[in-house]
């Protein structure tokens, strides 16, 4: 079995059949990968850690069964140990340490990447690129927008890997433009 994206496509689609799940998973791909360039890491697999973090969600939304679920499931198909912990450790009710660059990346991106989303999506042009980091932080201040998402997290997130929160925000938001249209979030006309 080979480790690569399209394999790792396939095991999102299989687990997966929510559109706005893998629209999820492509935008924590896409920011991976941002941050790979960025620590001269390698692209692909931390694209790929990206795109799997959450591929049993659908199925196992529980703390009891997700990511166990899913961790469980790459360890027997021989998945790379370290993508397996970073993806354990995006979720804090694991305990599992994020003691790795690759796992700090992943729950910083994670919750961000859904914010961003949600943001995007009150904006007249539905348009990723136009969201500005002040109205971010603004729609974080508002309980009722986007009630799921963790803004802690997102605090956190940033925080582990060093980064100004508005300088991750806007990191985070060019890594999810470059793929708007394959989100959705193209603006007006996608």
């Amino acid at each position: 079995m080979s480790f690569d994206r399209e394999t790792a496509w396939r095991l999102l689609c299989q687990w997966t059949l929510n559109d706005n799940l893998r629209k999820h998973a492509l935008a924590v791909e896409a920011a991976m990968r941002a941050h790979a360039r960025r620590l001269g890491e390698d692209e692909e697999a931390w694209g790929i850690v990206g795109l799997l973090h959450d591929f049993d969600y659908e199925q196992n939304p529980t703390q009891e069964t997700h990511v166990w679920v899913g961790a469980g499931v790459l360890r027997e198909q021989g998945w790379p140990e370290e993508w397996v912990r970073a993806i354990e450790g995006h979720a804090d009710y694991t305990g599992v340490p994020r003691d790795s660059e690759l796992a700090r990346c992943l729950f910083a991106v994670d919750e961000l990447t859904g914010f961003l989303t949600a943001c995007a999506l009150v904006r007249p042009d539905r348009a990723i690129a136009g969201v500005e980091v002040r109205s971010v932080l603004k729609r974080m201040k508002e309980k009722a927008f986007a009630r799921s998402v963790n803004r802690e997290d997102i605090r956190r997130g940033a925080e582990e890997i060093g980064m100004p929160l508005e300088e991750h925000i806007a990191f985070v938001r060019d890594a999810m433009a470059g793929i708007a249209p394959a989100l959705g979030l193209a603006g007006a006309g996608e």
